[in-house]
């Protein structure tokens, strides 16, 4: 049996273990021992970017995206593969170690997706970017923050899916934009939220990886009204 190989470490604003882990070709990365992602099954992830772009084809204008979170890269890959060659992809990830992983021990997994020009990367609190974005509005933006809209790696990190985060967003984005949101669960009180907030939301089950027979996480698709309208309360399922 082939080992596991800790590549890096690091610990995280809470004080918890954070780890970069490769077995057999394949790269984990783990809080306190605990599995928050995997290369083996990237599926939500890809269908995260695909799903936030959608409504903007690479075939029409150039688009600004901001994606909430880095991980192993396999959303900012999507991303790229969604928009068009003249559009402005930022990246917003609290922890600098995970974009020096992306562009060293995880780059041959993510297509060096750091690399394209049209990716610009912020070493931040991404709520710290959405303030800014109130100027200059993003046509999309992309959330998998921690482990969706619960805490593993920063507590704080819940607060971004309750009202007062939810209103950053939107300020955040263009009329007719849209908010994409991972989620390791159904979680009702953010669609709910959402919809107070003034969204249009479609709640999308996603699965596991390509293979998987049932679909156990959620992306929540959030449109903000091209033009404001009043007692809007809309929620669909999809999957």
């Amino acid at each position: 049996m082939k080992p596991n190989i800790i590549l890096a470490e690091i610990k995280t604003p809470n004080g918890a273990r954070l780890t970069l882990v490769e077995h057999d070709g394949s790269y984990c990365i783990r809080v306190n021992g605990q599995q928050l992602m995997h290369s083996s099954v990237a599926a939500s992830e890809i269908r995260l970017g695909e799903l936030g772009c959608e409504r903007h084809p690479p075939a029409g204008a150039a688009i600004r995206v901001l994606i909430g979170g880095l991980g192993l890269g396999f959303t900012l890959q999507s991303v790229l593969q969604s928009v068009g060659p003249k559009s402005v992809v930022h990246v917003a990830e609290l922890l600098p170690e995970i974009v020096t992983w992306n562009r060293t021990h995880l780059a041959g997994l993510n297509g060096q997706a750091l690399a394209d020009a049209r990716v610009t990367v912020f070493a931040e609190d991404v709520t710290r970017v959405l303030k800014r974005a109130a100027r200059a509005p993003y046509d999309v933006i992309v959330l998998d923050i921690d482990n969706g809209t619960t805490a593993m790696v920063k507590n704080e990190n819940h607060a971004l899916y309750r009202e007062a985060g939810l209103r950053l967003i939107s300020r955040a984005l263009q009329p007719g934009g849209r908010v994409a949101i991972w989620s390791a669960c159904s979680d009702p009180l953010i669609e709910r939220q959402l919809t107070q907030t003034g969204f249009v939301v479609q709640a999308t089950k996603a699965r596991l990886h390509e293979r998987a027979k049932s679909s156990n996480y959620m992306i929540y698709l959030a449109d903000k009204l091209a033009a404001p309208e009043k007692n809007v309360h809309r929620v669909s399922r999809l999957g």
